[in-house]
């Protein structure tokens, strides 16, 4: 079974799950329409293996098709946008 992200907006983060298992987590703080991004974690079991970059693709992409932005302070999420200039827009601009 492909792992799956979702939001959890009752626990303030978007995890990525296999099946009923959680696999790992980006935790955030909503500002209106920016989602300030302070911890990502993946299970130890599960490091290396391309989760956390399925993680943040996803969740940018969620936050982009509501219309967000979004404040990297996580330096996982900070560097992954780093490595993928394309969701540079996202960043909000006085972050």
């Amino acid at each position: 079974m492909e792992p799956t992200v979702h939001d959890a907006p009752d626990a303030d983060r978007y995890e990525i799950r296999d099946g009923d298992r959680l696999l790992g987590l980006a935790a955030y703080q909503r500002r209106g329409e920016t989602v300030v991004f302070t911890h990502t974690e993946i299970d130890p079991d599960s490091e290396g293996s391309g989760l956390g970059g399925k993680l943040v693709r996803a969740a940018l992409d969620d936050v982009r098709g509501r219309g967000g932005s979004v404040v990297p302070q996580c330096s996982f999420v900070r560097g992954w946008i780093e490595r993928h200039p394309e969701y540079g827009d996202l960043v909000a601009r006085d972050s």
